[in-house]
């Protein structure tokens, strides 16, 4: 009953112009058994993937923590093995997370990520979405490599005047640890970015008027908001944390606005 129910909503969306896509977190192979294998991983990501095939999405972005151990090869293989099962006319956009380039990045990480998975910050349009996803372990433990991070803040500056001047009707943001849970300026903690670089942040994304960033890294739920902007924090594909559940959030994108929810994997449409 519940697919008959959701899947007209699905389908008339895109009759009135609406688009979809699907945010996936933390898939993070290995942490489940503590990188012993990553069996409870492969069999998450390939469902999360199966039924992204079965909805077809615009894209999926997985925002962080492909892996959990980031020298571990076998894991890396693995995310990427079941992320080439998507549609390929569905476009796939990776994250770099907090256990992709380390909780402080040093240009080594940032090289690795670099060459195996590809850029750790850039920009990519899909219809009226204007997508820029940020490495936020550039915004957050950024001390060995403060010329990175100001390199990625002084290109995401550009970036919002670039996605102002194409048009795009909305400006989406992409990424790992959220920049706040629940109100902008809380205070400093393991799951959000310290504030002295938040401000800089919202007050930027405030002038471009961006309206969502989409984050992870919580591996559980969590809706925040900052005046006009909202935070969404997404549980996770992989292993969730505080009574969680494992799952993935289809957006919604029309001219009137933008609408989530996270469905778990027991109740997806």
């Amino acid at each position: 009953m519940t697919l008959r129910r959701f899947l007209p909503v699905f389908l008339c969306a895109g009759a009135l112009s609406a688009q979809t896509f699907i945010q996936m977190s933390d898939p993070q192979f290995g942490m489940y058994t503590k990188d012993v294998d990553f069996a409870h991983e492969t069999a998450n990501f390939e469902y999360a993937i199966a039924n992204a095939n079965r909805l077809k999405p615009a894209f999926v972005v997985v925002t962080g923590d492909l892996t959990n151990k980031s020298t571990d090869p076998a894991q890396a293989a693995e995310y990427k093995r079941i992320a080439a099962k998507l549609d390929p006319a569905i476009k796939l956009y990776s994250v770099p997370g907090n256990h992709d380039v380390g909780n402080e990045p040093t240009k080594e990480s940032l090289a690795k990520y670099r060459e195996r998975y590809g850029p750790d910050y850039y920009g990519f349009r899909s219809g009226e979405i204007y997508g820029i996803v940020l490495n936020s372990n550039l915004e957050k433990g950024a001390e060995k490599v403060p010329d990175e991070a100001a390199k990625m803040e002084t290109w995401f500056r550009a970036e919002l005047e670039k996605a102002k001047q194409s048009g795009a009707k909305h400006v989406i943001v992409f990424q790992h640890i959220s920049f706040f849970l629940k109100d902008g300026g809380e205070k400093d903690e393991y799951f959000n970015v310290p504030l002295t670089v938040r401000q800089k942040y919202l007050k930027v994304m405030h002038d471009y008027g961006v309206k969502q960033v989409f984050a992870g890294h919580y591996h559980r739920n969590e809706l925040g908001r900052d005046g006009e902007l909202e935070m969404v924090t997404t549980g996770p594909v992989g292993m969730p944390l505080g009574g969680a559940k494992s799952g993935m959030r289809i957006v919604t994108v029309t001219p009137e606005g933008v609408t989530h929810k996270f469905h778990d994997f027991g109740d997806l449409p």
